[in-house]
């Protein structure tokens, strides 16, 4: 096999990259969690909830969105169910399919919690960055999202 190896800064730019990906998730988790009671992987499913019509998607595109199986997705979305803060209803178009919804108190949740996520999320990384790197970032993680996401199941659900 002919491996095309990183040169220095290629070397560089993904060893940062790779530190960023390892670091950057317990970031967010500690803050929502503290501040929410909740992971950061719940709070993206509340989020993608609050972005979507009447606050409901199917399952399976709920879980394509986040990037997450069936079976994880059904479980978190118990959890948050025991709380409260989603409802889980039989879809009128499909009924072999199943729909998640955004309870009147998820909706509390997510207006609640935002402005906390908002917050790390600027100290994190937009603060970090001029508006021209803010521009390349976005223009960067769209080409790595063409790659790793082809069919654009996770991309699709993002605003922006």
């Amino acid at each position: 096999m002919d491996v095309r190896w990183l040169d220095d800064d290629e070397r560089t730019a993904w060893v940062r990259l790779a530190a960023v990906l390892e670091l950057l998730p317990g970031v967010l988790d500690s803050q929502l969690r503290r501040d929410a009671q909740l992971t950061h992987f719940e709070y993206f499913v509340l989020a993608m909830l609050s972005e979507a019509p009447e606050r409901t998607l199917r399952m399976t595109h709920l879980a394509g969105q986040t990037n997450a199986t069936l079976p994880r997705l059904s479980h978190v979305v118990k959890r948050l169910e025991e709380r409260g803060l989603v409802e889980r209803l039989p879809c009128p178009e499909d009924a072999r399919a199943t729909n998640a919804r955004l309870t009147p108190g998820g909706w509390d949740k997510v207006r609640e919690t935002a402005p906390g996520h908002v917050a790390t999320v600027r100290a994190s990384v937009i603060d970090a960055l001029t508006s021209e790197q803010v521009d390349q970032l976005a223009a960067i993680g769209e080409a790595i999202l063409g790659q790793v996401d082809p069919e654009r199941r996770v991309a699709s659900g993002l605003r922006g």
